[in-house]
């Protein structure tokens, strides 16, 4: 049996579970992966989601968070989900940053991102958007998470990888890279968990890449 026959097997195990276990993303079991094994989540805690759509993300940290409050921002709308609020807006938006701020009516305990652009085939532009997606969302932290909070946030390795890295050191006193095994095993993606948020002084979110602005982005996994 080749690799790539067992990483499609693979795949259509998590494909099939996430039908059967009525999951909108085959992505919500790489976040329960990472919870089983770095325990990310706690009951009460609250949550937001940067680029939540379809929602499986969502659904994960409802489950695990319990009475706790769940936020999800997107460009695109989100099904509703018993339980969880949504922002529909750019998050790299000053008014979309003001009505989640708004909701949230607090500093959260836990920041998620799956946030990545679509593959254009050539690995080196893929992973610089990669790499200022994934600053979008620590910045955009800068501004939700509170002083020990917790962070989980997607990112393609490459040489630009300790760029982001050294972004979350200087916040997090704890910082782990990590592939869950629902990662596809030919992906370069990879997750960086983050806890113990020293506080940070927020920056203006904005996005002056324009190459990057007009990227079309993924939906994480999508179950049709």
């Amino acid at each position: 049996m080749t690799k790539r026959w067992l990483a499609e097997r693979r795949q259509e195990k998590y494909y099939r579970l996430a039908k059967k276990l009525d999951y909108r993303s085959r992505a919500s079991f790489k976040l329960i992966q990472i919870d089983d094994r770095f325990e990310i989540f706690r009951e009460g805690d609250s949550v937001v989601d940067l680029g939540a759509a379809p929602g499986g993300w969502l659904q994960v940290a409802k489950e695990r968070v319990g009475d706790g409050m769940v936020i999800g921002v997107d460009l695109r709308p989100i099904r509703p989900i018993d339980g969880v609020l949504t922002v529909l807006g750019d998050i790299t938006e000053k008014g979309t940053m003001d009505e989640l701020l708004g909701k949230l009516g607090k500093k959260a305990d836990i920041v998620l991102s799956d946030m990545a652009p679509n593959i254009g085939g050539h690995y080196s532009t893929d992973h610089a958007r990669s790499v200022h997606l994934c600053t979008f969302a620590i910045n955009a932290a800068d501004n939700i998470l509170k002083r020990e909070g917790r962070m989980v946030a997607k990112v393609f390795m490459g040489d630009l990888f300790h760029m982001v890295k050294e972004e979350f050191e200087k916040r997090f006193r704890s910082v782990k890279v990590h592939a869950p095994d629902a990662t596809r095993s030919a992906s370069s993606e990879v997750y960086v968990i983050a806890k113990g948020f020293r506080g940070y002084e927020p920056k203006e979110i904005h996005n002056d890449n324009v190459e990057v602005k007009k990227a079309k982005f993924t939906v994480k996994g999508e179950i049709k």
